[in-house]
């Protein structure tokens, strides 16, 4: 893939501040957290879109496997570039759908081409490792031990990230990986470190598709088999500050019944990749009504003791700031099942983006975040 973007190296700021809670009738600094998911990251790209033509650039962009690609080509752009690099990506990761097949007498049409992505990969991604023709069995080392090579991914990267703009902080960027030694979830943020391309393709490294990716000698597999929705990175973050996040979410926690086989293996990737996007949430609204209360609380206190050092140390775990979630869901596409994550086919890809798009487009023209009337006492305050 030849490189499609020039960059200037002219020396910049170390950061441009994040916007000012109220600037523009948004309440806070903008966060966008963008899920893992493959091909379904096609949403992420017009959600991205309808915020970008409505001038909502994100501060913070948050993301894990696809979501941390995703959130690279942005943070790692100017704002005037961002559209053309996530548009070059995804055109890159089109596959195009065989003729007609045997499948789709069985209502499995993009089955085909879906195991075409599987024998042949996706040329400026990852493409077939021929180690793990040596068998299941063999030591391959973890950095090897996979189905697939994302060699290609790191030339693709290379070509349309700006990792000296990305790690100016211009727009914070903080992608997640777990360690393969320990378990642990880290997340690698841009306010904290310099990132490079290993860290976004660790956030991707997808076992047992992909080989893990080391950082500092430690190897990282992808955050999604931790948690694939990284929006505690933010609701945790220090110092709190008012924000409004734009959760974008491309798997469905919620689903009809399944009756088949078929059926049950997409309904089991929806609920693991799904994960736990609600209870974190449904935690910190108990921990941001709790420091509203001890806020209101200090109030109550008299003047004379609010100096004294234990009633200051004992107010400081209270805070005012609140979080406004705008959750944007993907739809079922017609005819998706358990393998719409390698759906790069033309139709797919252009269908997740325009749901992706349409969805934001009206979450922007509603601006549930402007009603009045919101309890005080809460911090947490979510919109669908």
């Amino acid at each position: 893939m030849k490189n499609t973007m020039a960059y200037s190296r002219k020396p910049r700021p170390a950061e441009t501040p994040a916007r000012p809670s109220g600037k523009d009738g948004l309440p806070g600094q903008v966060v966008l957290v963008l899920q893992g998911g493959g091909a379904l990251g096609a949403y992420q790209l017009g959600c991205y879109q309808a915020l970008h033509e409505a001038g909502i650039e994100p501060d913070w962009v948050i993301g894990t496997s696809i979501g941390a690609i995703n959130a690279s080509l942005i943070a790692g752009n100017p704002p005037e570039r961002r559209m053309h690099a996530l548009q070059t990506f995804w055109q890159h990761m089109q596959r195009s759908a065989p003729a007609p097949s045997p499948f789709d007498w069985f209502g499995l049409g993009n089955m085909a081409a879906n195991l075409a992505t599987v024998w042949r990969g996706i040329p400026d991604f990852f493409t077939p490792n021929l180690h793990a023709l040596r068998g299941s069995t063999a030591s391959l080392g973890v950095e090897s031990a996979a189905y697939y090579s994302t060699a290609p991914l790191r030339e693709t990267l290379g070509t349309l990230v700006d990792f000296d703009y990305l790690c100016e902080c211009r727009t914070r960027m903080t992608v997640g990986a777990v360690n393969v030694v320990t378990g642990a979830m880290r997340y690698f943020d841009t306010r904290k470190e310099r990132l490079g391309v290993d860290h976004v393709m660790a956030s991707g490294a997808l076992p047992p598709a992909f080989g893990a990716i080391r950082i500092d000698g430690e190897p990282y597999w992808d955050g999604g088999i931790y948690s694939n929705t990284p929006i505690e990175a933010v609701l945790d973050d220090k110092p709190r500050r008012d924000s409004l996040i734009f959760a974008v979410n491309v798997w469905h926690q919620q689903g009809p019944e399944p009756e088949s086989i078929w059926q049950v293996m997409g309904r089991q990737k929806d609920i693991q990749y799904a994960s736990r996007a609600d209870s974190h949430i449904a935690r910190q609204k108990q921990i941001h009504r709790l420091r509203h209360v001890i806020r209101e609380l200090h109030k109550q206190i008299p003047a004379g003791r609010q100096d004294d050092p234990k009633v200051k140390e004992l107010a400081g775990w209270g805070c005012g700031t609140t979080m406004h979630v705008a959750h944007l869901v993907a739809p079922r596409v017609d005819g998706e099942d358990h393998t719409k994550d390698i759906d790069f086919t033309p139709a797919g890809v252009l269908a997740r983006r325009q749901a992706g798009y349409a969805d934001t487009r009206r979450m922007i023209e509603r601006a549930p975040w402007e009603r009045s009337g919101t309890d005080p006492i809460e911090g947490v305050i979510e919109h669908v």
